[in-house]
């Protein structure tokens, strides 16, 4: 593309004012495919400057903007340099982010280094990551002391507790409950110190379960919900499970049914990353506005691919999310139900 020097005012106008005719007949737009969710305010609006933030504070935390990277990968080789590359953009820009299962980290320290990225991150909000299966194991065992030593070394402000039963189901070689997951939590947090983050991996979560959680002294829940990534349906497809177990995948609930959920419950002194089938900024800051609790919205897969390309494709990723994101802040009013 020719730029704005070297090329004068007229003639870069001529070549604009070309291709809208060009392009004119393909830009057709039908009244069926507005965008219902939002009223169109142009007349209150500035664009967003480099400047400009959405100062959150997100469990105690100060973030920049109200965008959490939510937890992704580890225990694998590549995994060192993609968490790096995030925690460095958390580090820089004031986010929060979520680890990958720290599991691998309970029993020895071969792989320590792959998510150890506080320096990276310095003050910013950084949770480890269990599934419950591993707690209440560690419950079982009265060994429960592994896990806060875990979240200690790795100078986690916090711990997040996946639960993820039909996961386990599905894979030939998962992990069986052998108490229910709301036990489990009570038990443990009645030895906790620090901060945690209960979530779903794909399916998110009905009434009674949001309901049971809100009751416990957990700092907060993250979504999860049925829409992005499903490891249910991951693992059909790695093990070519049972017919029988394949409408299992479907069910579940979506961000925007949780948050009408958790909105019913009114919740008090818990706060929310809204995750799962997040698919654009327009979602989360539809569901952000919307959520009547402090909340963040948390994204993986789309900062996946750009992490591991390299950090400058990390950052050129965030800095267009993070304009998209004011963008709509300021120029769109979520409408009631």
């Amino acid at each position: 593309m020719k730029s704005h020097q070297n090329v004068p005012i007229s003639e870069e106008l001529a070549e604009r004012k070309g291709a809208h005719i060009e392009l004119a007949h393909r830009a057709q737009t039908s009244t069926a495919t507005v965008d219902s969710r939002f009223d169109y305010e142009p007349m209150f609006f500035t664009h967003p400057t480099i400047e400009d933030s959405w100062a959150t504070t997100f469990l105690g935390h100060s973030l920049q903007y109200p965008l959490w990277i939510s937890s992704m990968t580890g225990g694998t080789d590549f995994a060192k340099k993609i968490n790096q590359n995030l925690a460095r953009l958390c580090g820089e820009y004031k986010l929060g982010m979520g680890l990958g299962s720290c599991r691998s980290l309970l029993y020895g320290e071969e792989r320590f280094s792959e998510f150890a990225v506080r320096t990276f991150m310095h003050d910013q909000p950084l949770f480890a990551n269990l599934g419950l299966a591993q707690v209440e194991e560690l419950i079982l065992q009265k060994n429960e002391s592994l896990i806060h030593q875990m979240v200690s070394k790795l100078e986690a402000s916090g711990l997040i507790i996946h639960i993820n039963p039909l996961q386990e189901w599905f894979q030939p070689e998962g992990d069986r409950y052998k108490m229910s997951p709301i036990i489990t939590l009570t038990r443990f947090m009645e030895k906790c110190s620090y901060p945690v983050i209960v979530k779903e991996v794909g399916q998110g979560m009905g009434p009674k379960s949001l309901k049971a959680l809100l009751d416990l002294p957990i700092a907060g829940i993250e979504l999860g919900a049925f829409g992005g990534t499903n490891f249910t349906m991951l693992e059909s497809l790695r093990t070519k499970e049972s017919e029988t177990k394949k409408p299992f995948i479907s069910v579940g609930h979506t961000a925007s049914e949780m948050v009408d959920i958790l909105n019913g419950l009114n919740p008090q002194n818990k706060e929310f990353i809204i995750s799962g089938g997040i698919k654009n900024v327009l979602d989360g800051y539809e569901l952000k506005t919307k959520l009547r609790a402090p909340s963040v919205i948390g994204q993986a897969q789309a900062f996946l691919n750009p992490a591991i390309e390299g950090y400058d494709a990390l950052e050129t990723y965030f800095i267009s999310l993070r304009e998209s994101l004011l963008t709509a802040r300021g120029i769109l009013s979520v409408r009631e139900n």
